[in-house]
């Protein structure tokens, strides 16, 4: 199941939200000091074209550097993002087969406003089923 949600999610928002994402990394490459978010924003075009059976987690390292560059990011790429992820959740809502990838839109709206401090791993990994579950 979880293969036909990755196909139908890349034919309807994926790649078109995947690109976005690929251009904001180049972008950032281009300007040398951003060269950190464009490697993000690579790592996050990846989740853009096949997100089911991943998780995002926070990195338990995640400081005061990834607050900053946070802030940093949402001002250069993530406000625009994220409201690309917004008006592609919506316009997925609009039918009935298309709310459970509205609502994968919305919650990736989340990751593009603070990408820097967390991690895409397997449903699978240790550190997935802390996040959903609370357990180890």
């Amino acid at each position: 199941m979880r293969t036909i949600g990755n196909i139908l999610w890349f034919i309807f928002a994926g790649l078109w939200l995947a690109i976005g994402y690929v251009v904001a990394g180049i972008v950032m490459c281009i300007l040398i000091i951003t060269i950190p978010f464009g490697v993000a924003s690579f790592r996050i075009a990846g989740y853009a074209v096949w997100p089911f059976g991943r998780v995002v987690v926070r990195k338990p390292t995640a400081g005061t550097a990834s607050f900053i560059g946070n802030v940093i990011w949402f001002i250069l790429a993530g406000l625009w993002l994220a409201i690309g992820q917004i008006l592609t959740g919506i316009v997925l809502c609009i039918t009935i087969i298309g709310i459970p990838f509205g609502i994968a839109s919305f919650k990736m709206a989340g990751l593009a406003i603070a990408p820097l401090g967390k991690e895409i791993v397997s449903r699978h990994d240790a550190r997935a089923q802390y996040a959903l579950y609370g357990t180890p």
